[in-house]
């Protein structure tokens, strides 16, 4: 992908929820303290029951997927409602 154009980065979060892995892909600005900001929405969100384990960029790859939308899907979405394929959201 072009970087002329790109304002932001994609980044991998990994994190625990209730001691189970979690993932997110989420985008930052160039000047963002990631693992600070993702430190504090984890917190905000879920108090001490999520831990920050690892921030890093996504690869190309990573990226490409998570943009057309076929990177693997946690079983629980973040609102806590389960992905139903057959409907609509």
């Amino acid at each position: 992908m072009s970087e002329f154009f790109k304002t932001s980065t994609t980044w991998v979060v990994d994190f625990h929820y209730d001691g189970r892995p979690r993932r997110w892909f989420k985008a930052f600005g160039a000047d963002e303290d990631v693992k600070c900001e993702m430190t504090s929405l984890l917190q905000d969100l879920y108090g001490g029951r999520a831990r920050l384990v690892e921030v890093r960029r996504a690869t190309e790859d990573e990226e490409r997927d998570y943009l057309r939308g076929t990177e693997p899907k946690n079983v629980m979405c973040p609102t806590g409602r389960r992905r139903h394929p057959d409907h609509e959201p």
